[in-house]
This record gives C-alpha cells, sequence and structure tokens, in this order.
C-alpha cells in the first residue's frame, strides 16, 4: 500500500471511529430517556399549535359557542402561555454587523494579497467565524433585554435575566441556530458529499460544448431525486477530467454550480434544503413536482446559453494542440463504487425524508426519536468508508478540505444570521401588507436575501410569513402561486452567490484543487448578475 493510500485508509478509520464514538454516546442519550423526552416535546408543541390554529378558525365562525366559563379560563391561559411572546421585539439593525462582516470576510479577504494564504486554512476561517459569532451571542447575552423565541427542540419563548447574563437566551439562540439548524445541515451534506466520493465516473470525454451541456442536464436532473450536494459530488469529478485539457474551464464550473448544485434541485423536497423545510412544515412531498415548467424553463434556458457562449466563445480559443491533445486522450466512462455506495446513497435520501422527529414513520405511528436521522445517515457514512475502496476515493483525489471549510464558515454564518432572520420575521406582516403583496415581489425578496443568507432559513421566514395559521392542504396554507414564488426565488438565487447554498462552496473548493482558478466572491457575482440574473428575470416574467 503507498503512503498516499494508507494516509487515505487512516483518514477514513477515524472518521468510523469517531461516528462509532457518536453512535455510543447517542445510545448512552437513549438510555436516559433524552431524544424520546425532546420527541414527545416536538410532537406536544405541533398538536398545541395545531390546537390553537382550529380554535382560533372555530371563534371567528362562530365567537359564541363557546361556553362563558371555558373562554374564561381559556383567557387565562392564553394570557400565561402568550404575554411573553408579546413582549418579543426585534434586535436592533447594527446587531447584523457581524453578519456583514462575516459575508465581507468571504468576499474580500481571497483578494487582498496580505490575507489571500492566511484565509487559505479552514482553521483561520474557523477562527473568524467563532469570533463574529461570539459577538453576536455578546449582544444576546449582554444587551438585549426582552425575550426572544427558541425553537429547540420545540418553540418556546426565552425570557431575559433582568439580574445578570442571559445564559437563556444564549442557549436558546445556539438551540436554533446550532441545534436546530446547523446539525442537520451540516450532516447532509457531510453524508453525501463523503459517500459520493466513493463514486467514481471515470472517462475522458470529448470536452466540447454538447458534451458539458449533457454532465450539466444529468447532474441537473438527478439534483432532484439525491440533492443538489449529492449531484454536485457526483458530476463535478468527471467534468473537471474531461475539461482537463482545456484552458478556458471557469465558464463551465460556473455554469455547473447554477444549474447542477441549485436549479436543478426544485422538483424534490429532497433536492435542496428550503424544500425539505417546507415539506416538513407540511407541504404535500409531491407538491414541488408541480414546479416542473419552471425548472425545465430556467435549466433549459441556461443550457442554451452555455452552448453558444461555449461554442463562440471559449471554444474557439482553445488551441489546435489542446483540442487534438483532448480527441487522443478519449477513453470510455466507466463506473465504481456505485453497487455499494449507489444504496448508501439512496439511504440517506429515505433517512431524510422519513425520519422526522415531527412526523409519523410511513405506516406506523412511530415518532423518531431526535437525531436518529442524523445518526442513520452517519452510518451510512462509516459503512461506505469502512467498505468501499480506497483506491476509489483516492482516484478521486477525495478529501475533507471543501467539506470543512463549508463546516467553517457556516457554522458563523448560522449564528450571525440570527438578529437578520429575527428582524425578518418579527417584521415579516408588516413586509406582507405593504411590500410582499404579489408573488412576483415574494419572488424576488425571497431571493435577493437567500443570495446573502443561507436559502434554507431565509425560505422558512417567508414561508411562515405567508402561511395562514389552520389551514392544511398540500401547501400547508400558503397560497400556491406564493408558494411557488418563495420556493423558487429561494432554490434559484441561491446560486447567484458562493455562500447562497451550501454545495457552491464545496464545488468551488474542488475546482480550486484540480487547478481552475476559480472567480473570486465579486467575481463570481459578475458572471450571475449578467448570465443568471437575466434567466431568472424570464422565469419570474413568464410564472408570475
Amino acid at each position: 500500500m503507498s503512503h498516499e493510500s494508507h494516509h487515505a485508509a487512516s483518514g477514513g478509520g477515524k472518521v468510523v471511529g469517531a461516528i462509532v464514538l457518536l453512535a455510543v454516546v447517542y445510545v448512552g442519550t437513549l438510555i436516559a430517556g433524552l431524544p424520546q423526552k425532546a420527541t414527545e416535546l416536538i410532537v406536544a408543541s405541533s398538536a398545541a399549535h395545531a390546537t390553537d390554529a382550529h380554535a382560533t378558525d372555530a371563534h371567528a365562525a362562530d365567537p359564541h359557542a363557546a361556553d362563558s366559563h371555558a373562554v374564561e379560563g381559556d383567557a387565562h391561559g392564553a394570557a400565561d402561555s402568550h404575554g411573553a411572546e408579546a413582549d418579543i421585539v426585534a434586535p436592533p439593525v447594527w446587531t447584523v454587523i457581524p453578519f456583514v462582516l462575516l459575508l465581507g470576510a468571504i468576499a474580500v479577504l481571497p483578494l487582498i494579497p496580505f490575507t489571500e494564504h492566511w484565509w487559505e486554512s479552514n482553521l483561520h476561517r474557523f477562527q473568524l467565524a467563532t469570533v463574529l459569532g461570539l459577538l453576536t451571542l455578546a449582544y444576546y447575552g449582554f444587551l438585549h433585554e426582552k425575550p426572544i423565541e427558541g425553537h429547540f427542540p420545540a418553540h418556546y419563548v426565552a425570557d431575559y435575566d433582568a439580574t445578570g447574563f442571559n445564559w437563556e437566551e444564549i442557549t436558546a439562540i445556539l438551540g436554533n441556530a446550532v441545534a436546530q439548524e446547523y446539525v442537520p445541515f451540516i450532516v447532509l451534506l457531510f453524508s453525501l458529499y463523503t459517500i459520493c466520493g466513493g463514486i467514481r465516473i471515470e472517462g475522458d470525454l470529448q470536452a466540447n460544448p454538447m458534451t458539458n451541456a449533457i454532465f450539466m442536464g444529468a447532474g441537473g436532473l438527478l439534483a432532484s431525486f439525491i440533492g443538489t450536494t449529492g449531484a454536485a459530488m457526483l458530476f463535478i469529478r468527471p467534468l473537471l477530467e474531461t475539461n482537463s485539457e482545456r484552458k478556458h474551464v471557469v465558464h463551465t464550473v460556473v455554469f455547473f454550480i447554477f444549474i447542477v448544485c441549485n436549479c436543478g434541485g426544485c422538483l424534490l423536497p429532497i433536492g435542496d434544503p428550503p424544500l425539505f423545510l417546507g415539506y416538513l412544515a407540511g407541504v404535500d412531498f409531491f407538491w414541488t413536482m408541480s414546479l416542473w415548467p419552471a425548472w425545465l424553463l430556467c435549466n433549459g434556458l441556461l443550457l442554451v446559453v452555455y452552448l453558444l457562449l461555449d461554442e463562440l466563445v471559449y471554444y474557439r480559443r482553445e488551441t489546435e494542440a489542446d483540442i487534438t491533445r483532448d480527441i487522443r486522450k478519449i477513453r470510455h466512462m466507466k463506473y465504481m463504487g456505485l453497487g455499494l455506495n449507489g444504496p448508501l446513497l439512496l439511504g440517506v435520501v429515505a433517512a431524510v425524508a422519513f425520519l422526522d422527529p415531527s412526523k409519523t414513520v410511513p405506516g406506523t405511528d412511530w415518532h423518531p426519536w431526535l437525531y436518529l436521522r442524523e445518526l442513520v445517515q452517519l452510518g451510512l457514512v462509516a459503512l461506505s468508508l469502512a467498505l468501499g475502496s480506497n483506491a476509489v476515493r483516492k482516484a478521486n483525489t477525495f478529501n475533507y478540505h471543501a467539506i470543512q471549510e463549508v463546516a467553517a464558515l457556516f457554522i458563523g454564518i448560522f449564528i450571525c444570521m440570527q438578529p437578520a432572520l429575527q428582524i425578518l420575521g418579527l417584521n415579516g406582516e408588516y413586509l406582507e401588507a405593504n411590500f410582499l403583496n404579489s408573488p412576483s415581489r415574494f419572488y424576488w425578496v425571497t431571493g435577493g436575501l437567500s443570495s446573502v443568507l443561507d436559502n434554507a432559513p431565509t425560505y422558512l421566514v417567508f414561508f411562515k410569513t405567508a402561511q395562514v395559521p389552520g389551514v392544511g392542504g398540500a401547501t400547508a396554507g400558503v397560497d400556491v402561486n406564493t408558494l411557488t414564488a418563495i420556493s423558487l426565488g429561494a432554490v434559484f438565487m441561491g446560486a447567484m452567490t458562493y455562500i447562497g447554498n451550501g454545495p457552491n462552496f464545496m464545488v468551488k473548493a474542488i475546482a480550486e484543487k484540480s487547478g481552475v482558478k476559480m472567480p473570486s466572491f465579486f467575481g463570481y457575482m459578475a458572471y450571475s448578475c449578467l448570465i443568471l440574473l437575466p434567466v431568472l428575470a424570464v422565469v419570474g416574467w413568464r410564472t408570475f
């Protein structure tokens, strides 16, 4: 065994060992009854919200139907349960400064010669994200003097401590940002990234515009069924290998991010994190299939633009020597690692779809325990690493750098964005009444914020803003056109920046490791504003 192969194997062994340790710890928490208790709280909270919504609707329909004594008792209960919520206020606008600084660091530090090398370290990225996250937490610990809403494991109101440090609010923010959002987010990305790293599509086709377009079209279609992360990790390496003889590759990777990492993933909830959050909030699993006309229009236009741009501009810039070498090195496609990792990948998708603590497992009345979904995903990762071929991962030049970059930055992003999300959430009704009064506006505002915030929590804020309590149906109480606008805006415009969606960063990192000089944060935005934005304008015009 070579030194590199041994290193890959030992690295996989360490990850498997860490997963086994987590499983042992989880079993210990099961013995203590903690996940079961958390699931009970989640189920009770969901039932209470549904009961409150139905009671509100019944009272609106017949305000005299309730017995006067019951009404009197309910009034006292409502005062107790909702009084604290009435005191919740949005944090001041200046509290978004750490978030803005973190976005600015991501955009600017790679461009400055003095900081360019420093920024390449994931440890340094994590240190900066941690410092800015601590500044956000310090505001809630010392300065915020009103209650805030907590969502982990279920909804509650965290009161502030007027006499000292606000530990309860700090706990609520960490619960919202890390336990509720970051952990499921990063575990899903890590699982798809690692398992797909054990699958190799090997070959070297002729790197002409049509070949690249077929790669992106196939990835865009598959993105809805194995997730944008899974499709991106599966197709980016063979695409880069196919184009290894070409000099002009940057635009191809950018279009790959547009299509495979984002716009292709809107047909099923497992395709993109925002749609998965909508499914968890009650949207029918197959409702998103109704988005196929916009999916087809958006991805079709992007592929046409790519074909024209590559055929008329970039392919013509390649030298005869490069094209000849590309043709000479053509090799038929081979698929390795699919027999093991294909089913494991489907297992991740099934875990995400069916092991939600707030829903019963289909065909049963059992609610899965909290974090069982994440543990199952990690267990599938362990099987992939333990039983899969190290040779395949070595051929893929697989390492954890790209997912570590996402993990290092997004821990800070999820914490620092909490004030921004609270400001948007608490002003949602005002925005809807005075500005978000049409599906088109929902589309652009949701999409615009998804470009600079992570698109998953942004989707959820506008979903809750548009939702009518107590109304079910396939769209969970959201107007069909409005939900279409929110869904398309969040998914499609997550492609506008590197930070709009998790796979964007990973593909950028993999491409750079392969020698492609990817554009900076603002350089990428130049591509998205000049190419993607007009396409999205056409989609919005035709859809709304």
